[in-house]
Formats: structure tokens, C-alpha cells, sequence
């Protein structure tokens, strides 16, 4: 499929560029989808949640009463977790929450994710540029240009750009990212994927082989 190239005034510049049916033409695979996300969301998890056990409570370790005739079950610390402020039974402890998806379905959940946009008409490629300087009044301004500055947007480069980068970073509804950082969770957490014309080749390379 084909899609028209703007530039950063949001005026058609006469060209197009051409979506590989390979990555933004799939059958889309849910499930992929799926997994690619939880797998990105665990990653992220830090793990480090710790709750104490009964071991592991300060406390006296004097039996709290008789063992018997009391008319009520046996106790023999206070740091049981039957006690308030005893210890957690089975509480957390930390762990890693990561685990391992095989290459090819991460790939066929990009490509699911990137299908969806498509159909959707939520991608926009734009003539490479740059700022030079971090103006955020000038992303917004660039946003505005191209009628997106009320929806969540991606903005795709082929390499590092650090004024732009700079310029959206107090942006809530806005994310600047280069072409090999691009994941399943993000294409579809932002509405609308904006591609610098060149970031097409990247994607590309990385999805079609």
C-alpha cells in the first residue's frame, strides 16, 4: 500500500512512499499481540515487593502462654502470623518477572500491531527534519500542523535526535522514539504512528527477513 509523505507544515509534498504488505499488510495474529505485550509489561515489572515471615520479625521469643488448659488452641510466639504483627504467611518475595518469546513471534505481533494501524489509517510518514533548537512551543506547533495534538502520537526517527527528543519529553500525549526501539506495547498504546520518511527503511530491515 501507498501512503502520501508531508512535511512538518502537514502539506502534501507530491510524493508517496510504499508499505511493504509484508509488515503493515499481514493476517493480524491476537494472540501474538498478546504475548508481545505481557511480555513487556513483565519486563518491566521491578520485583522487588518483600513481605516478612515469622522468621524474620523482631519480637520476644518467649512462650506467650501455657501450652495447656486454657480453654483455647496453643501458642507458642507472638510472631505467628496468626497475631497481628506476626509474620505474612507465603508473603512476596522478590522474583523476576521476565521471561523469553521466540524472535519470529515478537516480529509477527509488530506486524499484527502495525496491520491494525494501517487498516485504521493511523499512520503518517513526514519528510525528515529537525529543530535547532528544544522548543517545545515548536513540537506543539508541529502537532497541531498535523491535526494530532488532542490524541496520543508516536513520532518514529531513523536515528537519535535530541532537540526533538528534548522538545516532546513534557509532553503527556506525545513519545519520540528511533525505529529499532519499536514495540508491540507502543504502536498500539499511541493513536496515531508518525514515520520520518527515512525510519520506513529501518522498519523494514528489521521486520522483513
Amino acid at each position: 500500500m501507498e501512503i502520501k509523505v508531508i512535511n512538518k507544515e502537514g502539506q502534501d509534498v507530491g510524493k508517496s512512499i510504499e508499505l511493504k504488505d509484508s509488515i503493515f499488510n499481514v493476517e493480524p495474529n491476537d494472540h501474538a499481540i498478546y504475548l508481545d505485550v505481557k511480555q513487556y509489561m513483565a519486563n518491566n515489572r521491578q520485583g522487588t515487593h518483600k513481605a516478612k515471615e515469622r522468621g524474620e520479625i523482631k519480637g520476644s521469643t518467649r512462650k506467650i502462654k501455657k501450652q495447656k488448659g486454657t480453654g483455647t488452641a496453643r501458642a507458642g510466639s507472638i510472631k505467628s502470623p496468626i497475631f497481628r504483627g506476626g509474620g505474612r504467611i507465603f508473603g512476596p518475595k522478590p522474583r523476576d518477572y521476565s521471561f523469553k518469546l521466540n524472535k519470529k513471534l515478537k516480529k509477527l505481533a509488530r506486524k499484527s500491531a502495525l496491520t491494525y494501524k494501517a487498516k485504521n489509517n493511523e499512520i503518517i510518514v513526514v519528510e525528515d527534519f529537525t529543530f535547532e533548537h528544544v522548543k517545545t512551543s515548536e513540537f506543539v506547533k508541529f502537532e497541531n500542523n498535523l491535526k494530532i495534538n488532542d490524541k496520543k502520537s508516536l513520532l518514529i526517527l531513523k536515528n537519535e535526535n535530541i532537540n526533538l527528543y528534548l522538545s516532546s519529553r513534557n509532553l503527556k500525549n506525545a513519545k519520540v522514539i528511533t525505529a529499532n526501539e519499536l514495540s508491540t506495547y507502543d504502536i498500539l498504546k499511541y493513536k496515531n504512528l508518525v514515520f520520518f520518511e527515512s525510519s520506513i527503511e529501518v522498519v523494514n530491515s528489521i521486520l522483513d527477513n
